[in-house]
């Protein structure tokens, strides 16, 4: 399944994980990279089929997962968000 013109999902391929289409670099591999402080310089190096607008198709599709990202709150009982659970009846 092709996610943008850079951005595919293929179960044989990083168990179908979001990859660069051509690649098995993951949208989540460069999006831990960015956010551990490596540049896109690094990346390019580190990554020679990797370009800058691959970069940013992670980013975007990264961005746009989380925008349609359903969070479903519930209230627990007062003693497990007093004690910091997150699962009720723990």
């Amino acid at each position: 399944m092709t996610i943008n013109d850079r951005v595919e999902i293929n179960p044989k391929i990083m168990l179908g994980k979001p990859v660069i289409r051509g690649t098995r670099i993951t949208v989540e591999l460069v999006v831990r990279k960015l956010s551990e402080g490596a540049k896109e310089e690094d990346l390019l190096n580190a990554y020679p089929h990797l370009k800058v607008e691959d970069i940013r198709a992670a980013l975007a599709y990264a961005a746009d997962s989380l925008a349609h990202e359903e969070v479903i709150l519930y209230r627990t009982g007062a003693s497990n968000v007093e004690a910091g659970n997150s699962v009720p009846g723990r």
